[in-house]
């Protein structure tokens, strides 16, 4: 049975009621992993009230982190400072330099693009063979396409449809998100599913971007940041004070 994750909710994190609201929501429609956007200054007692709120309701909450950096060197200053302390960590793409600097970038989990401006997007064959090689994945948010009407709906299709083609071609996983601000943008994964085919995505590959995509950048991630973590597939199972013959 698939488990379904969104990682881009967007309630306030400071009104409770409201992020009550939305994961339960969330729940409702079958996702139980999300990852909700949290201040890079975000305490360890906030993080753990946002995670007693998913608990009750049934969700599993992912901590991230998205970063708008104006420059490279500004974005390597802010991984090196934040990647630890977040299970994913996404770059809202605002200039090409910028854009090239994330996608090769292994400590970045997630590309993301503006919805409002079709120059605002990167993601060319260049951006998506730097992808492929550091494992970021192309976050698409759903939200954007509920919204905007007319000539701005088809422009943003028509460029999801060749970003997403671009991204098939070179390998580099997608990762469909809500990206929701309220309650009444959300959608289920099914849903989502299928607005994903405007732009070129069959269903079970849009489930998969769903689901499997995202659930593997959380798991990794999670292993990562264990304090038991050594390198990729070598986990610590004993410390010396746990071995009496030591």
């Amino acid at each position: 049975m698939r488990r379904f994750v969104d990682l881009h909710l967007q309630p306030s994190v400071n009104d409770s009621d409201q992020v009550e609201r939305m994961v339960s929501r969330s729940y409702e429609l079958g996702y139980r992993l999300v990852g909700i956007p949290l201040p890079p200054n975000v305490t360890r007692d906030e993080v753990s009230q946002l995670k007693g709120i998913c608990k009750d309701v049934g969700i599993d909450l992912v901590t991230r982190v998205g970063l708008t950096s104006k420059t490279p060197g500004q974005l390597l200053h802010e991984l090196r400072r934040l990647r630890r302390r977040f299970e994913i960590i996404s770059v809202v793409c605002t200039s090409k330099a910028v854009a090239r600097q994330a996608a090769k970038d292994r400590r970045v989990d997630l590309l993301s693009f503006s919805v409002t401006s079709s120059r605002g997007r990167f993601f060319d064959h260049a951006e998506a063979e730097l992808a492929s090689r550091a494992s970021s994945s192309l976050e698409v948010d759903v939200a954007p396409l509920l919204s905007p009407k007319g000539f701005s709906r088809i422009r943003l299709l028509s460029t999801l449809r060749k970003e997403i083609a671009i991204a098939k071609k070179f390998g580099v996983p997608v990762t469909i998100s809500s990206g929701a601000t309220d309650l009444y943008l959300i959608r289920g994964p099914y849903d989502c599913a299928t607005l994903a085919s405007l732009f070129g995505m069959a269903t079970p590959i849009a489930l998969r971007a769903l689901s499997e995509t995202p659930l593997t950048i959380v798991e990794r991630n999670r292993e990562k940041l264990s304090p038991d973590f050594v390198a990729p597939g070598i986990r610590l199972v004993g410390r010396k004070k746990d071995c009496p013959n030591a």
